[in-house]
């Protein structure tokens, strides 16, 4: 028994062919969005537990270890890793001037495979007082891993 197809049949499983593929291949992509968006916030909540042990040199390992870094805080705009560290470790040079640190994530937007932007909360929790602010982080991802690239925090 031979099997011939009319052209209506074989346009009909080369259109279903076609919507499974592209079917999967969402699907791949989507997958690969949740993994991308669960690494970056594993990221930003490993610099929250780094921050909260007293160990900012752990919290800037969330951030571009390159002097093409940005930070912009209540003191202008800061440019580099080093810079950024040292006034990290100046604002804040013990643990009861660090508090224990709160991140709320409000939005975070995949702009490509290999870059993001993030908007957040962060509050800290200290004894004499409760500052917070907002955030917004541009994420790069770099040699394979997620990357803080520029920081734009108010308070």
């Amino acid at each position: 028994m031979s099997i011939i197809l009319s052209l209506r049949e074989r346009l009909s499983y080369l259109m279903l062919f076609c919507l499974l593929t592209l079917g999967c291949s969402s699907t791949r992509i989507g997958q690969q969005d949740v993994a991308n968006e669960l690494e970056i916030r594993r990221v930003l909540y490993q610099q929250q537990e780094a921050w909260n042990r007293g160990d900012i040199p752990a919290f800037m390992e969330g951030y571009w270890h390159d002097e093409n870094l940005s930070f912009i805080g209540s003191k202008g705009i800061t440019r580099g890793w080093n810079q950024t560290l040292a006034n990290y470790q100046k604002s804040y040079p013990d643990k009861s001037a660090m508090g224990r640190l709160e991140f709320e994530v409000i939005e975070l937007t995949l702009l490509s495979k290999k870059s993001a932007y993030m908007i957040g909360k962060y509050t800290l929790h200290r004894e004499a007082d409760k500052p917070s602010g907002y955030f917004n982080l541009v994420w790069r991802q770099i040699n394979g891993k997620w990357l803080i690239t520029s920081d734009h925090t108010s308070s």
